[in-house]
């Protein structure tokens, strides 16, 4: 009755057992899925974050492009102010010199009229040759006649050049007022530019800023995911390490029972042999038959025990071969090789020292950590795209623990070649450059790609 009793509960144990490893695998599963669908949500984040951060780039230079040239408007418009102040003053200098030589043409102008009048008043139409006959002699009639010529000449000759001097100083005003309109022309032409400038970058700005409020919610959201993974990761994690406890009960009790087992049969052969040796002692004329019955229930005995060492051995065997199982996760990226991948490594870590540039390709003059992976990588005919986040999505995914030399470790926001051991070379930051770090799990690892 206690037999039955423990093997009873020792069932019941079992298949308990059973229901909360089926429930914790169907759970695993089901983190494994959410996991993948929240690092595609944060890939998605990522590249959004990326294309906004080119974005905000591109308008940040038209916004500094405007900047400079408001500046240059800005610095042609004082130009011009200066030109119109100078320019007004020559207006007004202009405009006075013009008084004043309409004031002296205006006067030679009156001196000559009263001379004429004075001559006509004294002889009329006749005093010229009044003046001429007047004279005592020829000499002195010539000389009358010269002197009028001259003053007749120079009365000429004066107003004549009074008028040319009003018209020279007529024409400079017109000219300097005409400099003057395409002064001002083109100084409500910049101003104009100005204006238009000011809008760009008003405009531009708002957008730089709706920008930054984008980027600032899709970095939110990233983080958000990220944590999510770090949970469902640990979840993952407990659920492994239930499993193997699990499994490892499991084994214990098997072999328990195994051992129970032998000691019953060995009980029970121990009691059989004390039975014959009774029966031996208490019937000695019977003791040919009763050897004979000793020895059949001896072989008998031998074949249970050659049974029970052997479903013993298969019990251990099953055990052992489930924490085999359980334990190949651990070490088998230390009996795999890839030498295609090795050689990705070789080639990478030539380059260990030189530094880190973001946005850079380049494995000698500066290379960011998708960069870096890209270009070594089409060394070896593999096409990679500029980016970490997208880098996630490329070959085909590994667990880390599976992990080969010439794989891509991806993190959030960061990439890495898996150089077996532990280690990985990277282009790390723009302090260390491209370096080898000893512990590839020093972040939380998102993803593990295999491109070769």
């Amino acid at each position: 009755m206690k037999k039955r009793f423990l093997c009873l509960t020792l069932g019941l144990i079992l298949s308990f057992s059973q229901v909360a490893t089926v429930s914790a695998s169907s759970r695993k599963e089901q983190l494994q899925q959410e996991k993948e669908a929240a690092q595609s949500q944060l890939a998605q984040q990522e590249s959004k974050i990326n294309s906004l951060e080119e974005q905000k780039t591109a308008i940040t230079a038209e916004i500094s492009q405007l900047d400079s040239n408001l500046v240059d408007v800005l610095v042609e418009i004082d130009i011009l102010e200066g030109e119109l102040a100078t320019k007004e003053t020559q207006i007004e200098q202009t405009k006075e010199d013009l008084a004043a030589a309409e004031v002296v043409r205006d006067e030679q102008y009156a001196d000559m009229k009263k001379r004429i009048q004075y001559l006509y008043e004294k002889g009329g139409d006749n005093a010229w040759a009044q003046m001429l006959l007047q004279a005592e002699d020829l000499t002195s009639m010539l000389n009358q006649a010269e002197y009028v010529q001259q003053l007749y000449d120079s009365d000429r000759t004066s107003l004549e050049n009074f008028k040319a001097t009003v018209q020279q100083v007529s024409d400079l005003g017109d000219q300097l007022e005409s400099e003057k309109s395409e002064l001002v022309e083109m100084q409500n032409e910049y101003e104009a530019q100005q204006a238009s400038l000011e809008t760009q970058l008003t405009e531009k700005k708002a957008t730089s800023s709706d920008y930054d409020n984008q980027i600032a919610t899709a970095e939110s959201q990233a983080a958000a995911y990220a944590d999510l993974i770090r949970q469902q990761q640990a979840e993952i994690q407990q659920i492994e390490e239930e499993e193997k406890r699990a499994a490892e009960e499991a084994a214990r009790k098997a072999a328990e029972e195994a051992a129970r087992k032998a000691a019953e049969e060995q009980a029970a052969r121990e009691a059989a042999a004390a039975e014959s040796e009774r029966q031996s002692a208490a019937s000695s004329s019977n003791g040919s038959s009763t050897s004979n019955k000793t020895n059949s229930n001896s072989s008998s005995n031998g074949n249970v025990s050659s049974g029970s060492t052997s479903s013993g051995s298969t019990s251990t065997g099953s055990s052992n071969s489930g924490s085999t199982s359980s334990g190949s996760t651990s070490s088998s990226s230390n009996v795999t090789y890839n030498p295609t991948g090795q050689s990705v490594i070789n080639y990478a870590c030539q380059f260990v020292g030189n530094p880190y540039v973001w946005g850079g390709t380049s494995l000698t003059g500066g290379a960011d950590c998708s960069g870096f992976i890209m270009s070594v990588y089409s060394k070896f005919g593999v096409s990679l795209p500029h980016s970490s986040s997208a880098m996630r999505g490329c070959g085909t995914g590994v667990s880390y623990s599976q992990a080969m030399p010439g794989d891509i470790i991806c993190y959030s926001g960061h990439v890495a070649l898996y150089m077996g051991g532990g280690q990985i070379v990277h282009a790390s930051n723009a302090k260390d450059g491209i370096k080898i770090s000893g512990n590839a799990a020093y972040r939380p690892i998102l993803a593990v790609r295999r491109v070769l």
